[in-house]
Formats: structure tokens, sequence, C-alpha cells
């Protein structure tokens, strides 16, 4: 992972490699931002620089061994410890297989990372295929520490990636409290973190924080066109449902609607007129449809409705929609429903939308939700 492979974030990039370059490099770093944002990416960028055997003004070579190694995460001296199932307990023969498949758990994670690297918590749980709690245990701890009680490799830094350090309970917290206080010379931890508020204040108070804000709409429109992922048109319109979500925007890059708009709009007047045999079929054809293209449908009413708050609010230059869609928009906020209405519809789809990411029955779901809005739309 290079700097270079990261969309826009110029200042939080500058500031990490002049800490390096001034040696004010902490020894604990802790790169939280929300879902979708390039927390894991930043340490993984970092990690490569720092090991990088002819590094740039501004990014890694990405051409050294050192670097060819980060890219294929098998540098030796750069470790992971990642969230995994509670191991079955086990003794003899049995232990030393459970000791075996730990491999694998680092063979899933580094495939993980390169295909979904702006990936959740979720989203690792589905590729382990498992349904299980995750957690870094305190046996995971003590291997940390063990780790980094040997010699770098290859004479550089030694590091340990912790991604969802928040979920460590006390006992592998306090497991890592000395190493984190006074880490063997050259070893440096970098924590990614999706929910740091969650992490325990011990580790959070050993830290130095590095806040990893959400990308523009900018930056993720250059993204997805300059990835050939979509093209500009596509873009615009995924850029401001993605709302600085890279997970959500590739999600949506993959299942975007260039009618979302007209459709959610019809669905509205279907609504207001509870037609129920449209009703009906509208939920019969939406759930036959993926999950995503559910999603990119709810996530395009959440735009719809924000979009309408702006106009009521007369602040145009918030809105992010394009000229096509913005006409309806000013029509339906202006004529059809007042701020409250409005705030209440977002309330529904926001839910509608949670119920959704945790498999809801989709069919059940948007009837429901059109059953709701028809309420909200024809009340006094």
């Amino acid at each position: 992972m290079l700097f270079s492979s990261i969309p826009g974030l110029g200042d939080t990039k500058e500031k990490l490699i002049n800490a390096i370059r001034n040696d004010h490099l902490a020894h604990a770093l802790l790169f939280h931002g929300k879902e979708g944002s390039a927390n894991l990416s930043l340490a993984l960028a970092l990690a490569t620089y720092i090991n990088c055997q002819d590094p740039g003004e501004s990014d890694a070579c990405g051409k050294c061994p050192s670097c060819l190694k980060m890219e294929k995460l098998i540098h030796p001296d750069v470790n992971f410890a990642i969230p995994l199932p509670a191991p079955p307990q086990k003794k003899g023969k049995e232990k030393e297989e459970s000791e075996d498949k730990k491999v694998d758990y680092l063979a899933s994670w580094r495939s993980f990372v390169r295909e979904k690297t702006y990936g959740n918590f979720q989203d690792w749980n589905a590729h382990l295929g498992i349904n299980k709690p995750l957690s870094i245990s305190k046996s995971t701890a003590k291997e940390i520490v063990k780790t980094l009680s040997l010699k770098s490799f290859e004479g550089g830094y030694k590091m340990m990636l912790i991604w969802a350090p928040e979920t460590m309970n006390l006992s592998s917290a306090n497991a890592l409290l000395k190493i984190l206080e006074e880490p063997p010379a050259k070893t440096l931890f970098l924590m990614i973190s999706q929910q740091h508020e969650n992490l325990l204040t011990t580790i959070l108070s050993r830290t130095q924080k590095i806040h990893v804000r959400n990308f523009s709409d900018e930056e993720i429109q250059h993204f997805l066109v300059e990835s050939g992922l979509s093209n500009t048109v596509a873009a615009q319109q995924i850029a401001p449902l993605a709302d600085g979500n890279m997970r959500e925007a590739l999600l949506l890059s993959q299942n975007v609607e260039d009618k979302n708009t007209l459709l959610f709009r019809d669905w509205l007047r279907d609504c207001y007129s509870v037609d129920i045999s449209s009703l009906l079929r509208f939920s019969e054809q939406v759930s036959a449809s993926g999950k995503e293209a559910q999603k990119s449908l709810i996530l395009t009413g959440v735009n719809v409705i924000r979009e309408s708050l702006l106009n009521r609010a007369q602040l145009p230059d918030l809105m992010r929609t394009n000229d096509t869609d913005r006409e309806f928009i000013v029509k339906f906020s202006s004529t059809v429903l007042n701020d409250e209405k409005l705030t209440k519809i977002y309330t529904l789809l926001n839910e509608a939308h949670y119920h959704l990411e945790r498999n809801a029955n989709s069919k059940i779901l948007f009837l429901d939700l059109a059953f709701s809005l028809a309420k909200i739309i024809k009340s006094a």
C-alpha cells in the first residue's frame, strides 16, 4: 500500500511523513476514523514508507524488495493482531492442529485486506465464513509481547498492526500495558479503529491519536473514475450517496442504478395514493434485486430527503445533487412535505437501511416502509 493509492487526505499524509523525517513519530499510533475511511490503508502506507529502502519525498518507491513484501503483506518485521473467534479448549494433538489453524487466519487476513481495504468488522466476519463473536484475546496479547521481544529480521523497525483494538477485553489490554508503556527500541504499534470510543482508557491514553476524516465527494468521484470502477456520471451519483464512506461507494459502484431517483419518486407517489397493488408489485421487484441494490435505493431516498431539507432551509450551496434530480427535489420539498414530515421520513429510511444491513426480509421491510411513508405523507 502506497500513499499515492489513497485518494486525497494530503494533510494527514504530509503530517505522517514529516513525523518520520523529523524523528517525531510516537511508538504507538491510533488511526481512528469512521467506517469506510482510510485508517487501515494509511497505517499500511506508513509501514511501507518506513520500511522502504529508497523512499521519496512524499511516498515509498514501491519497487524495492521491502515495498514488494509490503504489497503482499509478508514483510517479516510487520506483524498483525486481528480479532478471531475464541479457540476451543483442546489438548495434545488437537491442540497442535488448532495452532496450525492460526496460519490460515493470517492468510485469510491478507486476502481480506487486499480485497476489502475499506471493509468493516462484519465484512471480516463474513470473509471468515463464520458467525461467532470475534475478539483479541489475552493469548493473542501475550503472543504480541512475545513477537516484539524478538529482534528485527531486517534491522529496521519491528511493527505490530492491531486491527479493531476495541475488541480487547480487560485481561488482553492489561497484558499489553507494560510493552505499550516501555516498548523495545525501534518498536512501533499501529492501531486501527472504527470505534475508538470503545477502547479501554488504559490503552487509549498510551497512544498518539491520528484522526482520519471521511472522504470528500470529489475524492470518491476521482477514485472511482481513475480506478475504472464507474464512469463520470455514475461516480457523481454515487459520491453523495456514500457520504464519505469509501466502502459504501465501492459497493454502490457495483450496483448503481442511474434511475434510482426516478424510482424513488414514483414509489413515493404510490405511497401517497396508497396504491396497494403497485406497492405490492414494487416490494416484489425490489426483493428480487440484490441486497446492495436495495441499500442503494434506500440511500437514494435518504439523499433526496437530506437535499429537500437543505432546499427548505435555503442552503442551495450545500446541495450535492445534479440539476435533473434537483428539479424534482425542489418541487417535492416545496409543495408536498414540511420539515417535520421530512425529518420523520429521514429517520424511517435510516432505520430501514440499518435493518437491511442485518439481513431483514426485504419484501416485508419495503411494504411496511411504504405504509409508514404513506401515513406520514398524508398526515395533517
